[in-house]
């Protein structure tokens, strides 16, 4: 666990944004712009935005999907890509775990 400005303690990252590098197949552009959608509601505290608001919402949402797509495309590793399924029954497992208690 971290200690967030504000004193507000954070344990790890949002739930709803789903680490997208070394994935066999690579991340969609569906997915990065689902989660650049899903921080940006974060950080703005709104799930949809003012009409007022909309304008920069949806300019910063393509900025930071663009801004993902390249951080992907440039990624380096060396560990065999991840299988999809194999790490969504990981977090199934992860998830049926932590609310049996």
């Amino acid at each position: 666990m971290t200690a967030a400005p504000g004193g507000i303690t954070v344990a790890g990252m949002c739930r709803n944004i789903r680490p997208l590098h070394n994935f066999a197949p690579p991340a969609s552009d569906a997915e990065v712009h689902d989660a650049a959608l899903q921080y940006v509601r974060k950080l703005s505290g709104a799930p949809r935005p003012s009409q007022a608001n909309a304008e920069a919402f949806d300019r910063a949402v393509a900025e930071i999907a663009e801004s993902t797509r390249r951080l992907l495309d440039e990624l380096v590793t060396t560990a065999p890509p991840k299988n999809r399924e194999v790490e969504a029954a990981k977090a199934r497992a992860r998830s049926a775990e932590r609310y049996a208690r």
